[in-house]
């Protein structure tokens, strides 16, 4: 099942991997904890999701501005990994044009390809954004349809849906003018047109033309609609990458994303320590590896030395872009978002906890531990970690009881905190910054003496289910925190998995034990 509070509320992509990091599906939403949560209703969904859903290991995401851009993002997704569960759909319709012939009234229409004389637009990698985008431009700015020009006025005039050039109720200047319009918004303009369309509402409501002023209106609104489509698809006859990071508490959190001729696909997530040179460190690394595109968008500029690696590397020109305005500024912010959401959202949980628990250090590392047990048989216990924020599932421990037979959490405590931490002694390796028990003072105080016998001191809690109250070493009272604090709640998600993943290696014992 899947863990809900680490999913973002916004609009975007979920992506479902298998334990080989295998894509299996690709999914859109306006709501993408909404989305996922659907899941774990395992009882109302088909058969074929439930064996997705018992595949995944691992979900990923990535958050767009709104859910136009999610759509697009999941048809480019889906067509680079062509996931197994995802309808695999073979579209004509995908990659067409829109198209402007080369007539006295011109019609809008959909083209397969570039025959023929008039003006193309596209392609388009989704059928749907490029239906949308046609139905929009026909009903704002009410274009014929008709293959020829009728003689009388047909059904769309009396609906309000086409200006009429077939009774000259419309002239050839003034559709023309429509027209340009029409080209600004298909080449990426929409922006440009509402500024005009502006300043001329404001002359009609100055002449006290109130009826052409609420026409223009209508047309602003419907265009600031259209604008949503543009971010994620962009025509371009190159690759880029767009890279933006941040730094906290001396860490880089660094996300990549990969354009292909103009439509995001996917990206790539970095952390590491800080130093002054990071940069320029990150940058010979990467594309010592990887493909170097024709530009990169960065927020920060690149030293002459660097750019000199990058074009030789190539073997020709690199456009190094650090925009401060327009589309490309928009997609760093949009690089930006998405590190506030996957890295930062952890920081801050993380810079929480180091704040009511009055810890020396940020905890980045944390690890928790549960027993389970079905009236004192396969008595089983848990560890398991979170670094940054995340549940690390690459470091999940079980442990089988040993020293006991019959019911005692605290000596079973004792016993999983002890093999754990001996072993780390012994291969030498990283120690986590807070541990966590589940339970209360009883199992803290147990666990509490295994550190000291092994001579460590590591910050260690307990939390009691009950009511919820946190209990540390040399305090006699709990810990009382607000339920909506995101201290407790950060400490509950990490106590709940361990709960959970003690709860499944303990079903696992008792098939065993009952299988002769």
């Amino acid at each position: 099942m899947f863990d809900i509070d680490l999913i973002p509320k916004d609009s975007g992509c979920y992506i479902f991997k298998d334990k080989n990091n295998k894509v299996l599906y690709v999914g859109k939403a306006k709501n993408l904890r909404k989305r996922v949560s659907n899941y774990n209703r395992v009882n109302n969904l088909d058969l074929k999701t439930k064996y997705l859903i018992y595949n995944v290991d691992k979900i990923d995401y990535i958050v767009t501005d709104n859910e136009i851009e999610a759509f697009i993002l999941e048809n480019t997704l889906i067509k680079k990994y062509q996931p197994k569960y995802n309808i695999d759909l073979k579209d004509a319709k995908n990659y067409a044009y829109i198209k402007i012939p080369d007539e006295s009234y011109p019609r809008i229409l959909i083209a397969r390809d570039r025959k023929g004389k008039g003006k193309y637009y596209g392609p388009f990698v989704s059928a749907k954004e490029r239906d949308y985008i046609l139905y929009f431009l026909r009903r704002t700015f009410k274009v014929r349809t008709c293959n020829k020009i009728p003689k009388k006025v047909c059904l769309r005039y009396h609906i309000n849906l086409c200006n009429a050039p077939c009774i000259d109720n419309v002239t050839l200047e003034e559709y023309t003018e429509i027209i340009k319009k029409i080209k600004w918004v298909l080449s990426g303009k929409s922006k440009d047109l509402i500024k005009q369309l502006n300043k001329e509402m404001q002359v009609y409501m100055e002449n006290l033309q109130y009826e052409q002023a609420l026409k223009i209106k209508n047309e602003i609104y419907a265009l600031e609609k259209i604008n949503e489509h543009q971010n994620m698809k962009r025509e371009k006859k190159h690759n880029e990458d767009i890279i933006n990071f941040k730094i906290k508490d001396n860490r880089v959190y660094l996300l990549l994303f990969h354009v292909y001729k103009g439509t995001l696909a996917d990206k790539n997530e970095f952390i590491f320590d800080y130093n002054n040179d990071f940069l320029d460190e990150f940058i010979i690394q990467y594309y010592s590896e990887n493909q170097i595109p024709k530009e990169i968008i960065i927020s920060r500029k690149m030293s002459d030395s660097i750019v000199s690696f990058l074009q030789t590397k190539k073997g020709g020109n690199v456009i190094i872009n650090n925009p401060v305005k327009g589309e490309k500024k928009q997609l760093l912010d949009l690089v930006e978002k998405n590190i506030d959401i996957t890295f930062l959202k952890g920081f801050n949980k993380n810079n929480s906890l180091k704040l009511k628990l009055n810890l020396l250090k940020t905890p980045k590392i944390i690890e928790c531990f549960d027993i389970s047990h079905l009236s004192g048989t396969s008595i089983a216990g848990s560890m398991v970690q979170f670094v940054e924020g995340k549940p690390f599932k690459n470091n999940y421990r079980r442990y089988r009881i040993r020293s006991i037979k019959k019911i005692d959490d605290f000596k079973a405590i004792a016993e999983v905190v002890r093999r754990r931490y001996q072993r780390l002694i012994n291969e030498k390796t990283i120690f986590p910054d807070l541990i966590i028990i589940d339970g209360g003072k009883g199992q803290l105080n147990f666990a509490e003496k295994e550190l000291k016998k092994l001579n460590l001191d590591i910050p260690i809690i307990a939390i009691a289910k009950k009511f919820e109250e946190i209990y540390a070493p040399n305090h006699i009272k709990p810990l009382k925190l607000d339920k909506k604090d995101v201290a407790l709640q950060y400490i509950q998600e990490i106590r709940d998995e361990a709960h959970r993943f003690a709860i499944n290696y303990n079903k696992l014992l008792r098939r065993k034990e009952l299988i002769p």
